[in-house]
């Protein structure tokens, strides 16, 4: 095992999301031990919160979403993009997928999908890197809580719209984060997701799926 997943195996618990009780995942209880912990075993300030340490809301309505209709991913290559504790990428799985990845930047992010897909039974692709830039080979593309600054949404809405007008399905989920963008998508469906206020300002968030439409303009569409 390694250091990584030895540090996660330490400070986390085995859990079940409250919209999708089916899954054990291993998540924190209480956001500030978590982030002051990672903080100390990478030797580092000032880093990204552990957003794989929790169960996020649009993360939660993609599993619920993909659990109780697997016909819309049986059969079909998964990418769960920016995946956190990999929510989305088990359900893809449990669902009947042919093929699922996660992709995330974070290296405790992936140690953490690894450990909580082996904890629930199903195989998942953990490629190291950023995979925005690559060429498409996916059928379905899962992103959860992804529109939350303007850096992220700058960097990876070009490259998620280049995978719609490559072929992929693009599902954004989101609990009204501010730089969701308001054109160019289709609302396939909506959740009211139970959260914590350690993570949020309320109780629960109404989370929003959408399917991302292609760049029209660089498709030469009208």
């Amino acid at each position: 095992m390694s250091a990584a997943e030895d540090f996660i195996l330490a400070h986390t618990v085995i859990a079940r999301p409250s919209l999708v009780p089916e899954l054990r995942l291993h998540l924190a209880t209480e956001i500030t031990p978590i982030w002051q912990a990672t903080e100390t075993w990478l030797a580092e300030t000032g880093i990204e919160p552990p957003f794989w340490a929790f169960a996020w809301p649009g993360g939660q309505a993609l599993a619920r979403t993909v659990l109780d209709q697997p016909a819309l991913v049986a059969g079909k290559r998964v990418l769960d993009f920016a995946a956190g504790c990999g929510i989305g990428a088990i359900a893809a799985a449990l669902a009947g997928a042919a093929s699922v990845e996660a992709a995330e930047i974070d290296p405790l992010a992936l140690a953490a999908t690894r450990i909580n897909a082996a904890l629930n039974g199903v195989a998942v692709a953990t490629p190291e890197g950023d995979v925005v830039g690559s060429p498409c080979r996916w059928d379905l593309i899962l992103a959860g809580d992804v529109c939350y600054e303007a850096p992220m949404t700058a960097h990876i809405l070009p490259w998620l719209r280049e995978m719609a007008g490559a072929g992929a399905e693009v599902w954004i989920a989101d609990p009204g984060r501010a730089y969701l963008p308001v054109a160019g998508m289709e609302l396939l469906s909506t959740h009211l997701v139970p959260t914590t206020r350690e993570l949020e300002d309320r109780d629960t968030r109404q989370v929003t799926i959408h399917r991302l439409l292609p760049d029209l303009v660089a498709l030469n569409l009208p």
